[in-house]
């Protein structure tokens, strides 16, 4: 996989829309950096930008929103509903693959000293790369926001870690950036069916980490309680890694929870969800649905489906598109706007940018069948044997969601849910074994077009055809193990499924024998002129076992479903 982070600068504008265009532009004038999204905010005049691609390439593109946005914006004129202190208010860099949060930490001081040097901009590091323990809040580093700039600057204990440390023309105009490396942050708003800050704010307060001032009687307006150096003693809130404040969004005319999840593993999306609605609930107010920002880590939202399902005591073992579908609804991701998983999802808005070629599992039935009859050799046997075992083990896994939806077996859904899971996963890499395997005879006809006029280009083209063929043989072999080791669901469901669907637990074996044979005679004809036998020994050896495991099972199967029929 490439190495591949995430930036995501705020800027300080979010209703002229020609203005955003002219600062997001820049971006992609940055070759290999990537403008994965735009999400501006009305009431907020804020706009949260996402930026991937190579370390090298978005530290560029960051730096040239960072300069355009302090040319297009004047902080002097500013307000929102947002606390914010510069034109680029944050800019946090965020590891995605390949790349470490240390070097992420590196990245964000390197991209933090040219912004000072370069644009005379004020910079302050926080979170992991904060330079001192008290930096490290964002919220303690924008206390005061921009209007608090001229006496935060002035004070010795606030000088920047780059840039001026004296407030000037050209700061009031731009203010001052703060720049992390973070985990991914998931920004996400909750909405209440009332206009009213103070209530949102008051369960804002039950929620986040930070709390409440602790108060005697009355929560609300009863005296502050102090510790013995006279500072007031907080009441913290239900959840950690959370920070939320209340508003109202004149744009949706509603008050909104704004929380920043900071460590979803702690706190994850449907926990603020559940806990935001039970205090809610308490105070005469409803959650009408809720909004998430910019984008999101797909492991979030598949989480949250899945504790939706578990609560309707539904089965787990459905394709992720639908688990995606749970969550939306259930959170209300779409009640204020259309949400687009495709466009939502940092993995799926990556996949689709990066991605090179097409694949062959994104064609329809009638264009895959198509291209395999076509005058190519590829896709061949190793993809279709593929395919045939994920559409065995889909059958496996559709009669254990079905038997996890019968009436009276109410209390065996957990039980075939663990089934219909293990299934979708067979399912998932035996899917993603088709183009894997095409891919495999395409590294080969590559290593045949290697030059071979010198003996140091021979010896390179021998070597590389000798590791390709180990490619095309190990791909159809892992083919056999997945759909040998997939007919487990099969035998279950041909024993305690859902009678009705016996036959097709009897289909699915069969499909799944098929691709383990299929792939067997693939291993073989790739095997044939591979001179490397202690390779070949140790593969032919485990092919066998599968056929083997195949064989006996495929008996018992069958044998399962002709006497229930």
């Amino acid at each position: 996989m490439k190495r591949v982070i995430e930036c995501v600068p705020n800027i300080s504008e979010g209703r002229d829309k020609a203005k955003i265009k002219r600062i997001t532009d820049i971006v992609e004038k940055v070759d290999g950096a990537l403008l994965l999204n735009v999400d501006p905010g009305k009431a907020t005049n804020r706009t949260v930008i996402t930026i991937g691609g190579s370390p090298e390439d978005v530290m560029e593109a960051a730096f040239q929103l960072i300069k355009k946005a302090s040319e297009e914006i004047d902080m002097s004129q500013h307000s929102g509903a947002h606390p914010r202190f510069g034109a680029t208010d944050v800019c946090p860099l965020v590891p995605v693959s390949n790349v470490t949060m240390e070097e992420c930490i590196e990245y964000a001081r390197i991209l933090g000293k040219r912004i000072g040097e370069e644009l005379s901009i004020p910079v302050y590091f926080y979170e992991n790369a904060a330079t001192s323990s008290d930096r490290s809040n964002l919220a303690t580093v924008r206390s005061g926001e921009y209007e608090g700039l001229k006496d935060k600057l002035s004070d010795s204990n606030w000088k920047p870690d780059h840039g001026p440390s004296a407030y000037n023309e050209s700061v009031s105009r731009s203010g001052v950036t703060a720049v992390s490396a973070r985990d991914f942050l998931v920004a996400y708003n909750i909405n209440l069916n009332t206009t009213s800050t103070r209530r949102a704010n008051s369960i804002a307060f039950d929620i986040r980490e930070r709390g409440r001032v602790k108060r005697e009687g009355n929560s609300l307006t009863g005296k502050i309680i102090k510790d013995n150096s006279g500072n007031p003693v907080s009441e913290p809130g239900l959840l950690k890694c959370v920070k939320g404040i209340g508003w109202f969004i004149e744009e949706y005319g509603v008050a909104q929870i704004s929380y920043n999840l900071t460590n979803i593993s702690v706190t994850s999306i449907h926990e603020a969800f559940d806990k935001t609605c039970e205090r809610a609930l308490a105070r005469g107010i409803r959650v009408t649905g809720s909004e998430l920002i910019g984008l999101v880590p797909k492991k979030a939202l598949l989480e949250a489906g899945e504790y939706f399902l578990k609560k309707q005591e539904r089965s787990l073992g459905l394709h992720e598109e639908e688990v995606l579908k749970i969550a939306v609804k259930s959170l209300g991701l779409d009640e204020l706007a259309p949400f687009n998983v495709r466009e939502r999802i940092i993995e799926y808005v990556l996949e689709d940018r990066l991605s090179d070629s097409s694949k062959l599992v994104d064609l329809n039935l009638k264009e895959f069948a198509h291209e395999t009859a076509a005058e190519s050799p590829a896709p061949g046997g190793g993809s279709i044997s593929a395919y045939v075992g994920a559409l065995g083990v889909s059958l496996g896994t559709m009669v254990a969601n079905l038997s996890a939806h019968k009436r009276g077996w109410d209390d065996k859904w957990e039980y075939y849910s663990e089934w219909a899971v293990k299934g979708q996963q067979y399912k998932q890499r035996l899917t993603e074994l088709v183009d894997e395997d095409t891919e495999a005879f395409n590294q080969i006809m590559a290593a045949f077009g290697l030059p071979k006029g010198s003996e140091a280009e021979k010896e390179a083209r021998k070597q590389a055809i000798s590791d390709a063929t180990k490619g095309a043989i190990l791909i159809p072999l892992e083919v056999m193990k997945n759909a040998a080791d997939s007919m487990e669901v099969m035998l279950e469901m041909s024993q305690t499924g859902l009678e009705a669907s016996i036959s097709d637990a009897g289909v699915g074996a069969l499909c799944a024998r098929t691709a383990v044979r299929g792939a067997w005679l693939n291993v073989r004809i790739n095997a044939k002129d591979l001179n490397d036998q202690s390779f070949i020994d140790d593969v032919m050896n485990e092919a066998s076992a599968y056929m083997s495991k195949a064989d006996e099972l495929e008996s018992k199967i069958i044998g399962f479903v002709e006497d229930k029929i």
